[in-house]
């Protein structure tokens, strides 16, 4: 490598560029031709600042006529010359990024290590630093440690701006920006992360996209504010999203209306009609294509306005309405459907098929879904070391605060060793970046699934689902690929969990619900207890007991009772059937087996009658195959025969 003399500071560029070039491994007719072309440039705009305010497309054709580009390039390294964003999206800007990098050596390293560590790959990386790093430095005539969120962020609106980039040169740049943010915040040369969106809309620029009056946007803005004090921010814009469709009818069907304290009952009236048929707006309007919105988002719409009117009301604002306006029959009314559960077989064969997934986050995110019954929300949100070891009581995962604020924590036994194992599989696969803000609290926090230094979405886990469903070749009542959400998911768990009996306080707490009555609906759907007593009464039916006198004892026929299909126990003062879907009787013969049971002489008849009828339902239980039953009557056909040698002694 060649050692370069430190050049005196009162050495013209000319000068400057010669010597450079002297160090050069070039030959010396190509040194030759490059003086030559520099000196011609030089003299020709002696004046390289007052040259860059020319026309971008008049500076390109000169460069490429004269060839004076590597002196533009020297500049930039070596004299300060910044390049604006026109000329950056209208010229190739070859040995732009050496130049840069021999300009700030220690960023560019600092950079490339940081890409290796979010697992990038090597050209990747090489793009980002030549493509985006080299242009933002040439830019702003920094280096990379002086580089702030503000002007990566102006950056960036310039180049949207620019009218020299075509929109796929555009969308590239947009890329390489958002890559070189992430590796600015692991390097903490910024503290704000990298956003996969753009930033949203503020609350004024929302309302101010929708024609109203003044006065109204005014009050709007001010019930939206005070609301944000106490409200989390995903309720704040769902408040701004059900108060729009309201201003947009009012401007439609109602324009004279100024104030809310000039509405009247028959505005209310036209409104509740126009919001049950209206249709979507925002990006799903595109997606829906006239569609009418649900009624869980008309019903919220109502809510919301109704809200509104007391609210204001009972602060005493001018602007409130004079009466009140919306009353509890003019809230729609939403269906009460089952949990949306996948079938057994419907299951299967889609978990079968996840395990396939060549994606590694959508494949983990599923399985845990899956066998911790997790809104999507609360899977996104978890944090590195949720899975605590309790000893005895064995493995659980900390589930983060999510739709109701609430944290709880679910057990990770047997049946969910497959989400434990995929969780242990992704922290290894997930790699170190630095902690990100919370955004609920802001505070930095170890976020499981992240990618790239970034958080991961929803996205590619609806994604996974799709995949796995054509792939088990799962159908819908259209022929149609079956679609399935992430949310079926928590319901197929809940629901396997009330069916196999777990009572509705312990499936409220793992489900973190917050009332009984958003648990109480897994107990509708193929409820054990009702399955039970179902089975109970038919075979009640079918047993069709002789009734007999009253004042007499109902007794069944002996040899009828022996072969009925029932569960069948013989006690001292009677019998007991019991349908065989029931289960067995956890008390059948408890007192004969019990250590305390006592009898005296004068029960020795009815307990050598029980005796002799046992040991022919001993037979018939193993007959049928019940081995649990054959054991049982022989146990407590033990027990009466020690009774009966007692009292014989």
């Amino acid at each position: 490598m060649t050692t370069m003399t430190p050049l005196a500071p009162t050495m013209s560029l000319h000068q400057r560029y010669h010597h450079h070039l002297s160090a050069l491994e070039l030959g010396p007719r190509a040194i030759r031709n490059r003086v030559r072309i520099a000196d011609a440039f030089l003299s020709e705009h002696p004046d390289l600042v007052e040259w860059m305010g020319r026309p971008a497309f008049t500076r390109c054709e000169e460069l490429d006529r004269t060839g004076a580009w590597p002196v533009i390039v020297y500049a930039v390294e070596h004299d300060g010359l910044r390049l604006d964003l026109e000329f950056a999206g209208a010229k190739k800007l070859t040995g732009l990024a050496n130049a840069i990098e021999h300009r700030d050596p220690d960023g560019f390293t600092r950079m490339r290590a940081a890409g290796a560590r979010l697992g990038w790959t090597p050209n990747w990386i090489q793009t980002l630093l030549g493509g985006g790093l080299a242009v933002i430095l040439a830019w702003t005539g920094g280096t990379t440690a002086q580089l702030t969120t503000d002007v990566v962020d102006t950056f960036e609106t310039g180049l949207i701006a620019t009218t020299t980039l075509t929109p796929s040169m555009l969308r590239a740049y947009r890329a390489r920006v958002a890559g070189l943010k992430a590796l600015l915040f692991d390097t903490k040369v910024i503290d704000t992360p990298p956003r996969r969106r753009p930033t949203a809309s503020s609350w004024e620029e929302r309302f101010a996209a929708v024609p109203m009056a003044p006065s109204l946007r005014k009050t709007f803005l001010r019930y939206v504010t005070v609301r944000s004090a106490v409200a989390r921010p995903s309720t704040v814009d769902c408040l701004i999203n059900d108060l729009l469709p309201f201003a947009e009818y009012l401007n439609a069907q109602a324009p004279k209306i100024r104030h809310l304290r000039h509405l009247r009952r028959h505005h209310i009236e036209g409104y509740l009609l126009w919001n049950r048929h209206r249709s979507w707006r925002g990006r799903r309007a595109a997606a829906g294509a006239g569609r009418t919105i649900s009624i869980a988002v008309a019903q919220a719409a109502v809510l919301t306005l109704r809200n509104l009117f007391d609210d204001i009301t009972d602060w005493e604002w001018k602007d409130a309405p004079t009466r009140r306006l919306i009353f509890r029959a003019d809230i729609p009314k939403l269906d009460h459907p089952l949990p949306r559960a996948l079938t057994p077989d419907i299951d299967a064969a889609l978990m079968t098929a996840i395990d396939t997934l060549d994606d590694t986050f959508a494949r983990t995110a599923v399985t845990v879904l899956r066998h911790t019954g997790l809104r999507i929300g609360e899977l996104l949100d978890l944090e590195l070391g949720s899975v605590y070891d309790y000893g005895p009581t064995g493995s659980w995962l900390k589930v983060p605060l999510g739709k109701l604020a609430t944290e709880r924590m679910v057990p990770l036994d047997a049946t969910a060793l497959t989400a434990l194992t995929a969780l242990d599989q992704w922290a290894r696969h997930r790699g170190p970046s630095r902690a990100l803000p919370h955004p609920r609290t802001g505070t930095a926090t170890d976020f499981l699934f992240t990618s790239h230094g970034r958080r991961l979405g929803p996205t590619r886990i609806r994604n996974g689902l799709i995949t796995a469903s054509v792939h088990a070749q799962l159908r819908a009542a259209d022929g149609k690929p079956l679609i399935v959400t992430p949310h079926q998911l928590r319901h197929t768990w809940a629901t396997e969990l009330a069916n196999a009996g777990m009572s509705l306080q312990a499936l409220m707490a793992l489900l973190g619900h917050a009332t009984a009555q958003m648990t109480i609906r897994y107990a509708t759907l193929a409820s054990p207890a009702l399955r039970i007593a179902y089975d109970d009464a038919v075979g009640k039916m079918r047993r069709q007991l002789t009734l007999t006198p009253v004042g007499r004892p109902i007794v069944p026929d002996k040899v009828n009772w022996l072969n009925s299909e029932m569960i069948k126990t013989r006690v001292a003062h009677g019998y007991c059937s019991r349908h065989e879907t029931a289960g067995a009787c956890s008390y059948a013969n408890i007192c004969e087996n019990c250590a305390n049971f006592t009898t005296g002489p004068e029960f020795a008849a009815a307990i050598s009658d029980q005796l002799d009828d046992i040991q022919p339902l001993k037979t018939d239980a193993e007959q049928r195959g019940w081995d649990s039953e054959t054991a049982r009557h022989a146990t407590t056909a033990a027990a009466l025969t020690d009774h009966l040698h007692r009292l014989r002694r």
